[in-house]
């Protein structure tokens, strides 16, 4: 949230914007002008808030440099108005060779309690080439969990490992990997005591 409310007002501040709200209880602030390396910024800047309390505001901001490079990053919240809330950012950049790289994550509470998050990037070689890997893990109200890594590269196939915990203490740990076209899965599951039992 408080990423999300300084990107908001450096907008603002930086492009010299007005920002209007409406009856509604919804606000927004945008621009565009030329910068000192020859290329633009540009940003916006939104939100609401709801009749019952309920919020959320989001922000992003561009800048090019006029020889073919950019970045670009984004944040944004929300407040659910009888609990629960979220964020997320992600940044990107691009590069005149062709080359790019993403990273991007977001977090989540519900409002009994339940929770999860998840954090991720990627990258483009100029000839091409890349790779990626993304985390994501979430713990139930009631118990019990999860948690997700995947990954891959150009080459190499796209490998996902994951482990889930029930409430009682059961759980189940498998991987999976998918390389030129074919597919391999190993995975098992065990009770609360780490004794091996089916898994259903």
């Amino acid at each position: 949230m408080v990423r999300s409310i300084v990107l908001g007002a450096a907008l603002v501040a930086t492009l010299g914007l007005a920002s209007a709200a409406d009856a509604s209880g919804r606000f927004g602030a945008g621009g565009i002008r030329r910068n000192a390396g020859g290329g633009v910024t540009a940003g916006h800047v939104v939100g609401s808030r709801g009749p019952l309390g309920g919020t959320d505001v989001h922000g992003r901001r561009t800048v090019t440099d006029g020889q073919g490079n950019s970045h670009t990053a984004s944040a944004g919240a929300a407040h659910g108005a009888f609990g629960g809330s979220a964020t997320r950012s992600g940044e990107t950049t691009r590069n005149a060779d062709g080359s790019a790289s993403h990273q991007s994550g977001f977090a989540a509470t519900g409002r009994n309690g339940g929770s999860v998050t998840s954090n991720g990037q990627a990258t483009r070689n100029a000839d091409g080439s890349g790779s990626f890997s993304r985390e994501t893990t979430g713990n139930g109200a009631n118990g019990g969990s999860y948690a997700r890594t995947t990954s891959g590269a150009t080459g190499q196939g796209e490998t996902r490992n994951t482990s889930v915990t029930g409430a009682n203490g059961n759980s189940y740990n498998g991987q999976t990997t998918v390389s030129n076209g074919s597919i391999t899965h190993t995975g098992g599951c065990t009770n609360a005591s780490g004794q091996s039992i089916a898994c259903r």
